[in-house]
Protein backbone atom coordinates (compact mmCIF):
# COMPACT_ATOMS: atom_id res chain seq x y z
CA UNK A 1 0.00 0.00 0.00
CA UNK A 2 1.09 3.45 -0.64
CA UNK A 3 1.46 4.52 3.19
CA UNK A 4 4.28 2.04 3.56
CA UNK A 5 6.37 4.77 0.98
CA UNK A 6 5.55 7.59 3.45
CA UNK A 7 9.32 7.35 4.59
CA UNK A 8 9.88 9.33 1.64
CA UNK A 9 9.26 12.30 3.41
CA UNK A 10 11.91 12.52 5.82
CA UNK A 11 14.41 10.71 3.71
CA UNK A 12 14.20 13.15 1.21
CA UNK A 13 15.51 16.54 2.88
CA UNK A 14 18.20 13.74 4.48
CA UNK A 15 19.15 12.99 0.94
CA UNK A 16 19.53 16.36 -0.11
CA UNK A 17 22.08 17.25 2.69
CA UNK A 18 23.63 14.09 1.83
CA UNK A 19 23.96 15.50 -1.64
CA UNK A 20 25.21 18.92 -0.34
CA UNK A 21 27.40 16.92 1.43
CA UNK A 22 29.24 14.90 -0.58
CA UNK A 23 29.34 18.07 -3.36
CA UNK A 24 31.35 19.83 -0.83
CA UNK A 25 34.14 17.68 -0.67
CA UNK A 26 33.99 16.94 -3.88
CA UNK A 27 34.39 20.42 -4.53
CA UNK A 28 31.66 20.69 -7.09
CA UNK A 29 29.42 23.27 -5.59
CA UNK A 30 32.22 25.08 -3.18
CA UNK A 31 31.99 28.98 -3.04
CA UNK A 32 29.75 31.53 -4.71
CA UNK A 33 29.36 29.47 -7.48
CA UNK A 34 28.36 26.29 -5.63
CA UNK A 35 25.05 28.10 -4.46
CA UNK A 36 22.85 28.07 -6.89
CA UNK A 37 23.09 24.27 -7.36
CA UNK A 38 23.16 23.80 -2.90
CA UNK A 39 19.92 26.10 -3.19
CA UNK A 40 18.01 24.04 -5.90
CA UNK A 41 18.90 20.73 -4.47
CA UNK A 42 17.41 21.76 -0.94
CA UNK A 43 14.30 23.57 -1.98
CA UNK A 44 13.58 20.99 -4.35
CA UNK A 45 13.79 18.47 -1.62
CA UNK A 46 11.94 20.16 0.81
CA UNK A 47 9.40 20.95 -1.66
CA UNK A 48 8.68 17.12 -2.97
CA UNK A 49 8.43 15.91 0.95
CA UNK A 50 5.72 19.09 1.16
CA UNK A 51 3.60 17.34 -2.15
CA UNK A 52 4.29 14.16 -0.49
CA UNK A 53 2.73 15.00 2.51
CA UNK A 54 0.37 16.61 1.07
CA UNK A 55 -0.94 13.28 -0.82
CA UNK A 56 -1.31 11.75 2.54
CA UNK A 57 -3.38 14.51 4.10
CA UNK A 58 -5.92 14.65 1.17
CA UNK A 59 -6.71 11.24 1.00
CA UNK A 60 -6.93 11.69 4.82
CA UNK A 61 -9.30 14.39 4.56
CA UNK A 62 -11.59 13.25 1.35
CA UNK A 63 -11.56 9.60 3.03
CA UNK A 64 -9.85 7.64 6.04
CA UNK A 65 -6.71 8.40 7.81
CA UNK A 66 -4.09 5.69 6.79
CA UNK A 67 -3.42 5.38 10.29
CA UNK A 68 -0.65 3.22 11.44
CA UNK A 69 2.30 2.59 8.42
CA UNK A 70 4.80 0.18 8.90
CA UNK A 71 8.12 1.15 6.38
CA UNK A 72 10.12 -2.34 8.59
CA UNK A 73 11.05 -3.89 10.61
CA UNK A 74 14.12 -2.64 12.98
CA UNK A 75 15.02 -5.07 15.13
CA UNK A 76 13.65 -8.42 16.99
CA UNK A 77 14.55 -9.60 20.46
CA UNK A 78 12.26 -12.43 21.94
CA UNK A 79 9.03 -10.28 23.07
CA UNK A 80 10.56 -7.46 22.04
CA UNK A 81 9.67 -6.03 18.41
CA UNK A 82 10.32 -2.42 17.49
CA UNK A 83 9.21 -1.23 13.76
CA UNK A 84 10.14 1.98 11.48
CA UNK A 85 6.62 2.84 12.03
CA UNK A 86 4.96 6.27 11.25
CA UNK A 87 1.71 7.62 12.12
CA UNK A 88 -0.61 8.86 9.55
CA UNK A 89 -3.57 10.55 11.95
CA UNK A 90 -5.03 13.82 11.54
CA UNK A 91 -2.77 15.38 14.18
CA UNK A 92 0.25 13.89 12.21
CA UNK A 93 -0.32 14.44 8.54
CA UNK A 94 -2.21 18.17 9.56
CA UNK A 95 1.43 19.14 11.70
CA UNK A 96 3.84 17.17 8.98
CA UNK A 97 2.09 19.58 6.44
CA UNK A 98 2.06 22.18 8.16
CA UNK A 99 6.02 21.76 9.57
CA UNK A 100 7.26 20.73 6.21
CA UNK A 101 5.76 24.15 4.50
CA UNK A 102 7.33 25.98 6.87
CA UNK A 103 10.43 24.17 6.51
CA UNK A 104 10.20 25.16 2.77
CA UNK A 105 9.54 28.57 3.35
CA UNK A 106 12.69 28.84 5.53
CA UNK A 107 15.03 27.83 3.07
CA UNK A 108 13.71 29.49 0.21
CA UNK A 109 14.06 32.90 2.28
CA UNK A 110 17.30 31.83 3.34
CA UNK A 111 18.93 31.84 -0.47
CA UNK A 112 19.04 35.13 -0.44
CA UNK A 113 19.37 35.91 3.23
CA UNK A 114 22.72 33.80 3.35
CA UNK A 115 23.86 34.93 0.03
CA UNK A 116 27.75 35.06 -0.11
CA UNK A 117 28.05 33.45 3.73
CA UNK A 118 31.12 31.40 3.99
CA UNK A 119 29.09 28.20 5.31
CA UNK A 120 26.47 28.70 3.04
CA UNK A 121 26.40 24.96 2.23
CA UNK A 122 27.22 24.26 5.40
CA UNK A 123 23.90 25.96 6.60
CA UNK A 124 21.08 24.30 3.66
CA UNK A 125 22.52 20.77 4.51
CA UNK A 126 21.93 21.18 8.40
CA UNK A 127 18.88 22.91 7.67
CA UNK A 128 17.85 19.84 5.46
CA UNK A 129 18.71 17.33 8.07
CA UNK A 130 16.42 19.17 10.88
CA UNK A 131 13.59 19.18 8.33
CA UNK A 132 13.97 15.51 7.77
CA UNK A 133 14.14 15.01 11.61
CA UNK A 134 11.10 17.32 12.54
CA UNK A 135 8.88 15.19 9.94
CA UNK A 136 10.16 12.33 11.58
CA UNK A 137 9.06 13.12 15.16
CA UNK A 138 5.90 14.90 13.72
CA UNK A 139 4.51 11.20 12.43
CA UNK A 140 6.52 8.82 14.40
CA UNK A 141 5.07 6.22 15.27
CA UNK A 142 6.74 5.11 18.37
CA UNK A 143 9.30 6.77 21.34
CA UNK A 144 12.35 4.97 19.26
CA UNK A 145 11.62 6.17 15.42
CA UNK A 146 10.75 9.75 17.17
CA UNK A 147 14.06 9.84 19.42
CA UNK A 148 15.94 9.55 16.08
CA UNK A 149 13.93 12.17 15.10
CA UNK A 150 14.76 13.60 18.47
CA UNK A 151 18.25 13.52 18.44
CA UNK A 152 18.99 14.86 14.64
CA UNK A 153 17.37 17.36 15.31
CA UNK A 154 19.48 18.22 18.71
CA UNK A 155 22.46 17.99 16.55
CA UNK A 156 21.84 20.10 14.01
CA UNK A 157 20.28 23.20 16.40
CA UNK A 158 24.12 22.60 18.10
CA UNK A 159 25.62 23.49 14.39
CA UNK A 160 23.52 26.16 13.70
CA UNK A 161 23.80 27.57 16.84
CA UNK A 162 27.42 27.49 16.81
CA UNK A 163 27.22 28.57 12.81
CA UNK A 164 29.80 31.50 13.47
CA UNK A 165 32.33 28.63 15.11
CA UNK A 166 35.30 31.47 15.07
CA UNK A 167 32.96 33.31 18.04
CA UNK A 168 33.45 31.91 21.01
CA UNK A 169 30.00 33.70 22.22
CA UNK A 170 28.38 30.97 19.43
CA UNK A 171 30.20 27.93 20.38
CA UNK A 172 29.95 28.90 24.12
CA UNK A 173 26.35 28.70 23.37
CA UNK A 174 25.91 25.88 21.13
CA UNK A 175 27.63 23.97 23.94
CA UNK A 176 25.45 25.22 26.98
CA UNK A 177 22.06 24.24 25.20
CA UNK A 178 23.84 20.62 24.03
CA UNK A 179 24.74 20.26 27.50
CA UNK A 180 20.58 21.21 28.84
CA UNK A 181 19.21 18.89 26.13
CA UNK A 182 21.31 16.33 27.02
CA UNK A 183 19.37 15.95 30.32
CA UNK A 184 16.45 16.01 28.61
CA UNK A 185 17.72 13.12 26.30
CA UNK A 186 18.64 11.10 29.42
CA UNK A 187 14.77 11.42 30.49
CA UNK A 188 13.66 10.02 26.62
CA UNK A 189 16.12 6.97 27.08
CA UNK A 190 14.77 6.27 30.52
CA UNK A 191 11.20 6.46 29.20
CA UNK A 192 12.11 4.07 26.62
CA UNK A 193 13.45 1.83 28.94
CA UNK A 194 10.36 2.12 31.27
CA UNK A 195 8.16 1.78 28.64
CA UNK A 196 9.62 -1.84 27.49
CA UNK A 197 9.44 -2.81 31.29
CA UNK A 198 5.89 -1.87 32.06
CA UNK A 199 3.91 -1.85 29.11
CA UNK A 200 6.23 -3.98 26.44
CA UNK A 201 6.47 -1.45 23.60
CA UNK A 202 7.01 2.00 22.60
CA UNK A 203 4.29 2.67 20.14
CA UNK A 204 1.70 5.07 20.83
CA UNK A 205 -0.98 2.73 21.37
CA UNK A 206 0.64 0.63 23.72
CA UNK A 207 1.50 3.59 26.02
CA UNK A 208 -2.12 4.42 26.34
CA UNK A 209 -3.07 1.16 28.29
CA UNK A 210 -4.55 0.76 31.50
CA UNK A 211 -1.89 1.35 34.34
CA UNK A 212 -1.70 1.82 37.95
CA UNK A 213 -1.12 6.05 38.45
CA UNK A 214 2.17 5.62 40.40
CA UNK A 215 3.34 3.11 37.24
CA UNK A 216 1.70 5.87 34.54
CA UNK A 217 3.47 8.72 36.09
CA UNK A 218 7.01 7.03 36.75
CA UNK A 219 6.72 6.49 33.00
CA UNK A 220 5.68 9.69 32.24
CA UNK A 221 7.91 11.76 33.92
CA UNK A 222 11.27 11.01 31.96
CA UNK A 223 9.27 11.88 28.93
CA UNK A 224 7.99 15.17 30.39
CA UNK A 225 11.50 16.14 31.28
CA UNK A 226 12.46 15.32 27.73
CA UNK A 227 9.59 17.28 26.26
CA UNK A 228 10.54 20.49 29.33
CA UNK A 229 14.10 20.50 27.85
CA UNK A 230 12.93 20.27 24.69
CA UNK A 231 10.57 22.93 24.61
CA UNK A 232 12.59 25.61 26.92
CA UNK A 233 10.29 25.00 29.68
CA UNK A 234 11.17 26.16 33.26
CA UNK A 235 13.81 25.28 34.84
CA UNK A 236 15.29 23.95 31.22
CA UNK A 237 14.39 27.80 29.63
CA UNK A 238 17.74 29.83 29.80
CA UNK A 239 19.52 27.67 26.68
CA UNK A 240 17.02 29.13 24.37
CA UNK A 241 17.42 32.60 24.68
CA UNK A 242 21.25 31.84 24.24
CA UNK A 243 20.22 29.72 21.11
CA UNK A 244 19.70 33.04 19.10
CA UNK A 245 23.58 33.39 18.40
CA UNK A 246 22.91 31.80 15.08
CA UNK A 247 21.44 33.02 12.31
CA UNK A 248 17.77 34.31 11.69
CA UNK A 249 16.53 31.59 9.17
CA UNK A 250 17.43 28.58 11.34
CA UNK A 251 16.41 30.71 14.66
CA UNK A 252 12.76 31.28 13.03
CA UNK A 253 12.81 27.23 12.27
CA UNK A 254 13.96 25.93 15.23
CA UNK A 255 12.79 28.30 18.26
CA UNK A 256 10.55 30.14 16.83
CA UNK A 257 8.43 27.47 14.75
CA UNK A 258 8.93 24.17 14.97
CA UNK A 259 11.57 22.55 17.29
CA UNK A 260 10.54 24.55 20.19
CA UNK A 261 7.11 22.37 20.01
CA UNK A 262 8.56 19.40 19.62
CA UNK A 263 8.39 18.76 23.10
CA UNK A 264 4.53 20.16 23.25
CA UNK A 265 3.71 17.54 20.79
CA UNK A 266 5.36 14.27 22.48
CA UNK A 267 3.14 15.87 25.19
CA UNK A 268 0.27 15.81 23.27
CA UNK A 269 0.78 12.10 21.81
CA UNK A 270 1.17 10.67 25.50
CA UNK A 271 -1.81 12.16 25.94
CA UNK A 272 -3.34 8.63 27.57
CA UNK A 273 -0.81 7.57 29.53
CA UNK A 274 -0.36 11.37 31.22
CA UNK A 275 -4.03 11.20 31.89
CA UNK A 276 -3.27 8.31 34.25
CA UNK A 277 -1.22 10.15 36.74
CA UNK A 278 -2.53 13.45 38.40
CA UNK A 279 1.00 14.19 39.82
CA UNK A 280 2.39 14.69 36.31
CA UNK A 281 -1.37 16.47 35.39
CA UNK A 282 -0.52 18.64 38.33
CA UNK A 283 3.24 19.29 37.09
CA UNK A 284 2.16 19.72 33.51
CA UNK A 285 -0.10 22.93 35.44
CA UNK A 286 2.69 24.05 37.15
CA UNK A 287 5.74 24.06 34.94
CA UNK A 288 2.99 25.73 32.09
CA UNK A 289 2.30 28.60 34.52
CA UNK A 290 5.99 29.31 35.76
CA UNK A 291 7.22 29.43 31.76
CA UNK A 292 4.63 31.62 30.71
CA UNK A 293 5.14 33.60 33.74
CA UNK A 294 9.12 34.03 32.93
CA UNK A 295 8.24 34.49 29.09
CA UNK A 296 5.81 36.90 29.85
CA UNK A 297 7.99 39.10 32.05
CA UNK A 298 10.97 38.30 30.28
CA UNK A 299 9.84 39.38 26.90
CA UNK A 300 9.07 43.19 28.67
CA UNK A 301 12.53 43.81 29.31
CA UNK A 302 14.13 42.63 25.83
CA UNK A 303 16.12 45.62 23.71
CA UNK A 304 16.16 43.65 20.48
CA UNK A 305 13.64 42.22 18.40
CA UNK A 306 14.49 38.81 18.08
CA UNK A 307 14.89 38.02 22.42
CA UNK A 308 11.60 39.78 23.01
CA UNK A 309 10.10 37.25 19.83
CA UNK A 310 12.02 34.41 21.71
CA UNK A 311 10.52 35.35 24.80
CA UNK A 312 7.10 35.64 23.95
CA UNK A 313 7.39 32.32 22.10
CA UNK A 314 8.36 30.60 25.54
CA UNK A 315 5.23 32.37 27.04
CA UNK A 316 3.23 30.88 24.51
CA UNK A 317 5.23 27.07 24.90
CA UNK A 318 4.06 27.56 28.43
CA UNK A 319 0.98 28.29 27.47
CA UNK A 320 0.28 24.80 25.78
CA UNK A 321 1.85 23.08 28.97
CA UNK A 322 -0.88 24.74 30.55
CA UNK A 323 -3.89 23.53 28.40
CA UNK A 324 -2.50 19.83 28.44
CA UNK A 325 -2.11 20.13 32.38
CA UNK A 326 -5.79 21.11 32.47
CA UNK A 327 -6.58 18.41 30.10
CA UNK A 328 -7.39 20.41 27.15
CA UNK A 329 -4.74 18.62 24.57
CA UNK A 330 -6.80 19.63 21.49
CA UNK A 331 -6.73 23.23 22.52
CA UNK A 332 -3.08 22.55 22.61
CA UNK A 333 -2.67 21.25 19.47
CA UNK A 334 -4.45 24.24 17.47
CA UNK A 335 -2.68 26.96 19.54
CA UNK A 336 0.81 24.66 18.39
CA UNK A 337 -0.13 25.14 14.97
CA UNK A 338 -1.53 29.00 14.83
CA UNK A 339 1.39 29.78 16.74
CA UNK A 340 4.39 27.91 14.41
CA UNK A 341 2.66 29.56 11.24
CA UNK A 342 2.35 32.85 13.02
CA UNK A 343 5.78 32.90 15.02
CA UNK A 344 7.89 32.06 11.42
CA UNK A 345 6.56 35.02 10.23
CA UNK A 346 7.37 36.99 13.06
CA UNK A 347 10.94 35.94 13.12
CA UNK A 348 11.55 36.05 8.80
CA UNK A 349 10.20 39.18 8.72
CA UNK A 350 12.04 40.55 11.59
CA UNK A 351 15.43 41.79 9.64
CA UNK A 352 13.29 43.63 7.29
CA UNK A 353 11.31 45.14 10.10
CA UNK A 354 14.30 46.35 12.09
CA UNK A 355 14.95 48.48 8.83
CA UNK A 356 11.64 50.48 9.19
CA UNK A 357 11.92 50.96 12.45
CA UNK A 358 13.41 54.92 13.25
CA UNK A 359 12.00 54.85 17.06
CA UNK A 360 13.26 54.10 20.07
CA UNK A 361 13.14 50.09 21.48
CA UNK A 362 9.51 50.33 23.98
CA UNK A 363 10.65 50.60 27.24
CA UNK A 364 9.84 48.37 30.09
CA UNK A 365 5.85 49.19 31.20
CA UNK A 366 5.87 51.81 34.21
CA UNK A 367 3.87 48.79 36.74
CA UNK A 368 6.96 46.69 35.75
CA UNK A 369 9.59 49.24 36.54
CA UNK A 370 7.99 50.45 39.98
CA UNK A 371 8.55 47.04 41.47
CA UNK A 372 12.22 46.99 41.90
CA UNK A 373 12.98 43.50 42.69
CA UNK A 374 10.90 42.04 40.06
CA UNK A 375 11.71 44.21 37.52
CA UNK A 376 15.33 43.07 38.46
CA UNK A 377 14.01 39.68 38.35
CA UNK A 378 12.94 40.27 35.27
CA UNK A 379 16.11 41.49 33.72
CA UNK A 380 18.34 39.01 35.21
CA UNK A 381 15.85 36.18 33.94
CA UNK A 382 15.06 35.24 37.42
CA UNK A 383 18.33 34.16 37.63
CA UNK A 384 17.93 30.90 36.01
CA UNK A 385 20.84 30.83 33.73
CA UNK A 386 23.44 31.08 37.12
CA UNK A 387 21.24 28.20 38.42
CA UNK A 388 21.51 26.17 34.65
CA UNK A 389 25.34 26.89 34.73
CA UNK A 390 26.21 25.36 38.18
CA UNK A 391 24.10 22.61 37.66
CA UNK A 392 24.32 21.92 33.85
CA UNK A 393 27.22 23.55 32.76
CA UNK A 394 30.29 23.42 35.30
CA UNK A 395 30.06 19.79 36.71
CA UNK A 396 30.00 19.26 32.48
CA UNK A 397 33.13 21.26 32.12
CA UNK A 398 34.94 19.90 34.95
CA UNK A 399 33.70 16.04 33.85
CA UNK A 400 35.55 17.22 30.34
CA UNK A 401 38.42 18.07 31.75
CA UNK A 402 39.00 15.47 34.30
CA UNK A 403 38.60 13.39 30.98
CA UNK A 404 41.30 15.10 29.27
CA UNK A 405 43.34 14.89 32.44
CA UNK A 406 42.89 10.89 32.61
CA UNK A 407 43.24 10.73 28.79
CA UNK A 408 46.88 12.60 28.81
CA UNK A 409 48.01 10.69 31.74
CA UNK A 410 46.40 7.18 31.36
CA UNK A 411 45.28 6.51 27.80
CA UNK A 412 48.32 8.39 25.85
CA UNK A 413 50.27 5.68 28.43
CA UNK A 414 48.76 2.57 27.33
CA UNK A 415 48.55 2.66 24.17
CA UNK A 416 52.83 3.67 24.09
CA UNK A 417 53.02 7.17 22.98
CA UNK A 418 56.58 8.14 23.33
CA UNK A 419 55.99 10.85 26.36
CA UNK A 420 57.51 9.20 29.24
CA UNK A 421 55.54 8.45 32.08
CA UNK A 422 56.16 10.43 35.60
CA UNK A 423 54.60 8.17 38.24
CA UNK A 424 57.85 5.29 36.67
CA UNK A 425 60.52 7.35 36.15
CA UNK A 426 60.20 10.28 39.10
CA UNK A 427 63.41 8.66 40.92
CA UNK A 428 65.23 9.43 37.56
CA UNK A 429 63.73 12.64 37.24
CA UNK A 430 64.99 13.73 40.40
CA UNK A 431 68.33 12.55 40.49
CA UNK A 432 68.77 14.41 37.01
CA UNK A 433 67.32 17.54 38.60
CA UNK A 434 69.21 16.96 41.44
CA UNK A 435 72.42 16.47 40.07
CA UNK A 436 71.69 19.76 37.43
CA UNK A 437 70.91 21.71 40.92
CA UNK A 438 67.46 22.30 39.61
CA UNK A 439 64.32 22.74 41.62
CA UNK A 440 62.42 20.31 42.59
CA UNK A 441 58.30 21.02 42.13
CA UNK A 442 55.70 18.22 43.48
CA UNK A 443 53.37 19.82 41.19
CA UNK A 444 50.52 18.49 43.07
CA UNK A 445 47.08 19.59 41.48
CA UNK A 446 44.38 21.44 43.15
CA UNK A 447 41.18 19.51 44.27
CA UNK A 448 37.77 20.75 43.93
CA UNK A 449 34.80 19.76 46.23
CA UNK A 450 35.14 17.20 49.58
CA UNK A 451 36.30 14.25 47.21
CA UNK A 452 38.77 16.66 45.35
CA UNK A 453 40.16 18.33 48.49
CA UNK A 454 40.85 14.57 50.43
CA UNK A 455 42.71 13.30 47.09
CA UNK A 456 45.13 16.70 47.18
CA UNK A 457 45.77 16.29 50.40
CA UNK A 458 46.26 12.31 50.25
CA UNK A 459 48.58 13.37 47.38
CA UNK A 460 50.69 15.77 49.11
CA UNK A 461 51.11 13.08 52.17
CA UNK A 462 52.62 10.82 50.10
CA UNK A 463 55.02 13.51 48.04
CA UNK A 464 56.11 14.35 51.03
CA UNK A 465 56.92 10.92 51.86
CA UNK A 466 58.45 10.22 48.78
CA UNK A 467 60.64 13.54 49.26
CA UNK A 468 62.23 12.58 52.64
CA UNK A 469 61.97 9.59 52.98
CA UNK A 470 62.47 7.96 49.92
CA UNK A 471 64.62 10.02 47.31
CA UNK A 472 66.47 11.70 50.36
CA UNK A 473 66.91 8.20 52.21
CA UNK A 474 69.50 5.27 52.35
CA UNK A 475 72.27 6.93 50.80
CA UNK A 476 74.45 6.88 47.42
CA UNK A 477 74.17 3.18 47.41
CA UNK A 478 70.45 3.00 47.65
CA UNK A 479 70.34 6.08 45.40
CA UNK A 480 72.29 4.00 42.73
CA UNK A 481 69.45 1.01 43.11
CA UNK A 482 66.76 3.23 42.88
CA UNK A 483 67.97 4.86 39.50
CA UNK A 484 68.41 1.27 38.30
CA UNK A 485 65.37 -0.19 39.49
CA UNK A 486 63.50 3.36 37.97
CA UNK A 487 65.39 2.99 34.46
CA UNK A 488 64.39 -1.34 34.60
CA UNK A 489 60.50 -0.26 35.71
CA UNK A 490 60.72 2.44 32.52
CA UNK A 491 61.77 0.03 29.70
CA UNK A 492 59.66 -2.63 31.21
CA UNK A 493 56.64 -0.27 30.43
CA UNK A 494 58.28 0.98 27.00
CA UNK A 495 57.86 -2.68 26.12
CA UNK A 496 54.69 -3.42 27.08
CA UNK A 497 53.48 -0.31 26.13
CA UNK A 498 54.25 -1.40 22.62
CA UNK A 499 50.77 -2.23 20.59
CA UNK A 500 51.51 -6.29 19.92
CA UNK A 501 51.99 -6.32 23.99
CA UNK A 502 48.52 -4.26 24.29
CA UNK A 503 46.79 -6.15 22.13
CA UNK A 504 47.88 -9.39 24.16
CA UNK A 505 46.77 -7.88 27.06
CA UNK A 506 43.12 -7.17 25.82
CA UNK A 507 42.80 -10.30 24.20
CA UNK A 508 44.06 -11.76 27.99
CA UNK A 509 41.74 -9.51 29.50
CA UNK A 510 38.37 -10.84 27.08
CA UNK A 511 39.38 -14.48 27.76
CA UNK A 512 38.98 -13.87 31.97
CA UNK A 513 36.32 -11.91 31.30
CA UNK A 514 34.35 -14.92 28.90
Amino acid sequence: MAEHWFWLAPALPWLAALWIAFGYVAGFNRGESGERQTAFVAQAASGAAVLWVAVFAIVGIVGEWPGQAIAGEWFSSGPFEVSIAFTLDGLGLGLGLLFSLLAFFTIRFSVNYMHREDGFQRFFMVLCLFAGAMLLIVTSGNLLTAFIGWEIAGVSSFLLIGYAFDRTTATTNATRALVTNRIGDAGFLLGIFLAFAFVGGTDWKALGAPLEPFVAGLLAVGLLVAAWAKSAAVPFAPWIARALEGPTPSSAAFYGALMVHAGVLLTIRLEPLIAQSPFMMSALVVVGVLTALYGFLGALVQTDVKSSLMFSTTAQVGLMFLWCGLGWFALAAWHLAAHAAWRAYHFLSSPGHMHLVSTATRPAPHWLTRSRALYMAALRRFWLDNLADALFVRPFIHLARDARTFDEQVVNRLVGLPERASALSSLVDWDEARQGGLSIDGGIGRGKGVLGRLMEWTASLLHWFEEHLVLHGGGEALNDFKRSLAGYLFRIEQLLARPLYLILMILATLVVIL
